[in-house]
């Protein structure tokens, strides 16, 4: 039975995240994966294999990242968001198969599901700049720094709630 690409592609992030946070050995995943997520170990293998390829590329997707979201240090962007961009900007940059659009709107999706509205609008923006300093388009600086204030607003809020006595 094949797997579907949403599929694929959020195992790919998970592993990802995974790897980002503490890098299990790949025996250690498959297993997880294939009893977890109820997937072939040939499924989890390719997926393995992208992500090595990512992993690989990491230090030019995180300078391009970094160097895109000056509004938002890079250290600052948390791990769900940061390993979201780092997939799609690789489907951006270096697998011709993935569509830009299609990458980016499954960024967006990855987004809306595992972090916040404002992640999903910050992520949305880096890829978008992203493909199109790829195609040598003109930059939107103005959009990112928007979402890059929207995102901190919500940061800010967190940790406001997080230290009010009442929450605790």
């Amino acid at each position: 039975m094949s797997v579907p690409m949403r599929k694929l592609r959020e195992i790919t992030f998970q592993m990802l995240y995974s790897y980002d946070i503490a890098k299990a050995p790949d025996e250690e995943m498959l297993q997880l994966l294939t009893s977890e997520l109820k997937v072939t170990k040939k499924t989890v293998k390719e997926i393995q294999e992208k992500v090595h390829l990512i992993w690989s590329r990491l230090p030019d997707i995180d300078a391009l990242i970094a160097k895109i979201s000056k509004s938002y240090e890079f250290e600052r962007i948390q791990s769900v968001e940061r390993n979201i961009l780092r997939l799609s900007t690789f489907e951006l940059l270096y697998d011709p198969s993935v569509p830009p659009k299609v990458s980016i709107a499954e960024a967006k999706r990855l987004a809306q599901k595992f972090t916040t509205k404002e992640a999903a609008a910050f992520i949305n923006a880096i890829l978008d700049e992203v493909h199109r300093s790829s195609i040598g388009e003109k930059a939107d600086h103005d959009k990112i720094r928007e979402v890059s204030c929207d995102l901190l607003k919500i940061e800010e809020i967190s940790i406001l709630a997080s230290t009010d006595p009442a929450n605790n």
